[in-house]
């Protein structure tokens, strides 16, 4: 017995040691509800945020062209919105109460009014804009046309672009950081991420991804100058120490790894995995890491978002076991381990 109890406690450390998740005593998530969406069964969603001043959930219907208004008390959607052809990204600015698409259909920039629910503007950009960020303290949103290779800078008190970076690589997600009032946007073609000064729109920096392969999506945190990246080209999890701007971590996704999350509160990661897994991680301090479990949830899923003050994980989901649908997902967070 005593041998058989030091080959477990072997196992458990090297589990631990590459990053590995033992299978969970009970899941991270659980589902709460489910409920259908007005588009079509069967079309690709993309990002999706929340508007926490309204408690609204702001989801892109990639394929249907169109983007939906959800009420997080109701779980009702309050509206639809048209005109955003091929929206991916969708960025909430709170002091203006709009909300901007990333229209890949039209290669627009879509400026959604929140108080008349629907689209005021289209300002027209690069090919197939994707992700976006917003720098509050600037009132600009950086949105990054992926084909263009560019890094789009909208001015939204006049909903212009007053600028626009080219890259040598096409541009995956990129997020604001409040603290060092910095943007951070994957250069995914080249395995780095670029710093961008906010003040003078410059590129500060690049610096390398370590052994993460196709840097697409991104989230931080800021309280403790940490960005994570989700690797697609090799499936990894990367965190990035973004004083010394080094790899600290690497961990293990499930295929398919798209848009990824952290939740302050809980200090939880979420990667959402077109394979059907969402991965769950935990930080247990800014320089350590465990991977909980991949979670399973429907294929194609590639986006999810969570509510900082609830915990809720929401994702929507195009199929059920290969069946067409357009369908929101909410999970609540499993705290007891």
């Amino acid at each position: 017995m005593r041998n058989k109890g030091w080959l477990c406690l072997g196992i458990i450390a090297l589990t631990a040691a590459l990053g590995l998740s033992a299978k969970p005593d009970a899941p991270t998530l659980k589902k709460v509800t489910a409920f259908d969406l007005p588009g079509p069964g069967g079309k690709r969603f993309d990002y999706l945020t929340i508007d926490a001043d309204d408690h609204y959930l702001l989801s892109a219907h990639l394929a249907a062209g169109q983007t939906y208004v959800i009420d997080l008390r109701t779980n009702g959607v309050v509206a639809t919105i048209g005109d955003t052809p091929g929206a991916e990204g969708v960025e909430y600015v709170p002091e203006l109460k709009k909300f901007y698409t990333s229209n890949a259909g039209d290669n627009t920039i879509g400026v959604v009014d929140l108080r008349q629910m629907k689209v005021s503007k289209k300002i027209p950009t690069e090919a197939k804009p994707d992700g976006s960020t917003y720098a509050a303290q600037f009132h600009k949103l950086y949105v990054s046309d992926e084909r263009g290779k560019a890094e789009a800078i909208v001015d939204v008190t006049k909903n212009e672009i007053v600028k626009t970076l080219h890259f040598d690589s096409e541009t995956g997600m990129p997020q604001y950081d409040p603290v060092a009032r910095k943007v951070y946007v994957n250069l995914q073609d080249k395995n780095i991420f670029a710093v961008i000064d906010p003040a003078t729109d410059e590129v500060v920096g690049r610096y390398p991804v370590g052994r993460c392969e196709g840097n697409h999506g991104m989230t931080l945190d800021p309280e403790h100058h940490r960005a994570f990246l989700s690797c697609e080209g090799n499936q990894l999890m990367t965190v990035i120490n973004l004083d010394t701007h080094q790899p600290v971590a690497f961990l293990p996704l499930a295929g398919g790894p798209d848009l990824i999350k952290f939740d302050p509160g809980l200090k939880r990661i979420y990667v959402a995995c077109s394979s059907g897994a969402i991965s769950v991680f935990q930080m247990d301090d800014p320089d350590h890491y465990r991977k909980l479990e991949d979670f399973p949830v429907q294929k194609k899923v590639h986006s999810l978002a969570v509510d900082p003050d609830t915990h809720r994980v929401y994702t929507p989901e195009q199929e059920e076991n290969g069946k067409p649908v357009a369908r929101m997902v909410v999970y609540e967070a499993v705290t007891r381990r």
